[in-house]
């Protein structure tokens, strides 16, 4: 197999990639990574300022990006999302479910409202969402979703009940997902992400020793880089990933191996 074989697996030049949360932490990455790739994206979240500068970057590597913004909490409104996503490069091949909340509250803090966002956002809206864009991706007889998990897919941490029980749900959606389209050349899977500096991570890192602490419970021995989500993230968006379905894949420098 030569070189050029290989480099088409990993090309994504002519897939449209729709990616929620791409206005910073990990869904912003991811969507810089799969730009770098070839991809024309689609950045998506509530804040067209921080949005923005997503795109800015992408643009200033060479990339396309258009920009989309949407409270994805309103679930009914994600198939005219989707059609409003469409009009910029055509529809989604790519869907990347990185929008998400953690309110890390104590458990008898926790609300029905506060539980009902955090599952909704984590564990509804990735269905619902990639549900609305099945339709494009039959027609081009393929597609890749990549949802986001987390270590807590697996564990439990403090404060976390309603976070917890919704990334848990992500790994079963994933198998569930992969288990009804992926015949029709549509897969599924997810990342499951160790400690990453992040809006979302700010209290683990405003706190030295707790983001030590996290640090040493790695094989690596160091907590995560964004830059570290790049070749996975292209991975399972690209050719190469065609027989991984239903899987999610931990990034966390072996953290859930200890």
């Amino acid at each position: 197999m030569t070189g050029s074989m290989i480099n088409q697996l990993f090309n994504l030049e002519g897939q449209v990639a729709l990616v929620t949360g791409a206005g910073s932490g990990i869904g912003q990455r991811m969507a810089y990574a799969l730009a770098k790739a070839g991809a024309k994206v689609v950045l998506s979240g509530r804040h067209a300022e921080t949005l923005a500068q997503t795109a800015v970057a992408i643009a200033g590597e060479g990339g396309d990006a258009a920009i989309e913004t949407v409270d994805l909490n309103k679930r009914e409104t994600l198939p005219r999302f989707i059609e409003k996503v469409s009009s910029h490069f055509g529809a989604p091949d790519i869907l990347v479910n990185a929008a998400g909340v953690n309110l890390r509250q104590p458990a008898d803090d926790i609300t029905l409202e506060s539980w009902d966002m955090t599952l909704n956002l984590n564990l509804s809206v990735p269905f619902f969402l990639a549900k609305a864009c099945l339709p494009g991706m039959r027609e081009k007889g393929h597609g890749k979703i990549i949802n986001i998990g987390s270590l807590q897919s697996y564990r439990a941490f403090a404060n976390s009940i309603p976070y917890g029980a919704s990334k848990g749900g992500v790994a079963q959606l994933t198998r569930a997902m992969a288990e009804a389209w992926s015949k029709e050349g549509i897969t599924t899977n997810a990342i499951a992400p160790g400690f990453f500096q992040t809006p979302l991570t700010e209290k683990v890192f405003s706190d030295d020793s707790l983001s030590k602490h996290h640090a040493s419970m790695t094989a690596v021995g160091r907590n995560g880089e964004l830059s570290d989500f790049d070749g996975l993230t292209v991975f399972l968006a690209s050719k190469a990933s065609d027989y991984i379905s239903g899987q999610m894949i931990s990034l966390d420098g072996g953290y859930t191996a200890k």
